[in-house]
């Protein structure tokens, strides 16, 4: 066998091999892309839709990660530093420890000292440790 012979049918060999390969991407099998042209048209090649499709599934997950999840924690936080921002002195908060008591006095932007039981002691608490406010202040 000649050089040039033996070239050409490499070539074929590689071009059946590729053809292969892109019918197994494309979902289609050996057999559908000689039906397809047998019958005379083209191998169904994938469209944007079709793409699409596919995509479809991982698209509405991330939709509903974003609506159920994600969006009422958001509204969550922000109602939390509305509360946070709207503390006075003389209104009855709670602690994210459990700690309960009166602001007597607002030191910093972030800092509270709270009056706490019947010994009417004071703490030092930071603004974002505060759970919940109780009460409404009078003024």
């Amino acid at each position: 066998m000649s050089l040039s012979k033996l070239t050409a049918n490499l070539a074929i060999l590689l071009d059946s091999t590729v053809d292969n390969v892109d019918s197994y991407l494309n979902g289609t099998t050996a057999g559908d892309a000689v039906d397809s042209v047998v019958e005379g048209g083209a191998a169904a090649e994938p469209t944007l839709l079709t793409t699409l499709v596919s995509f479809l599934p991982f698209i509405l997950i991330i939709v509903c990660f974003y609506f159920f999840l994600i969006r009422p924690q958001r509204k969550q936080e922000k109602e939390t530093q509305k509360m946070r921002n709207s503390i006075e002195i003389g209104d009855q908060i709670t602690t994210i420890g459990g700690i309960t008591g009166v602001v007597r006095q607002i030191k910093d932007e972030d800092t509270y000292i709270i009056e706490t039981g019947a010994d009417k002691n004071r703490i030092s608490i930071k603004k974002w440790a505060i759970q919940s406010k109780d009460t409404i202040s009078d003024s």
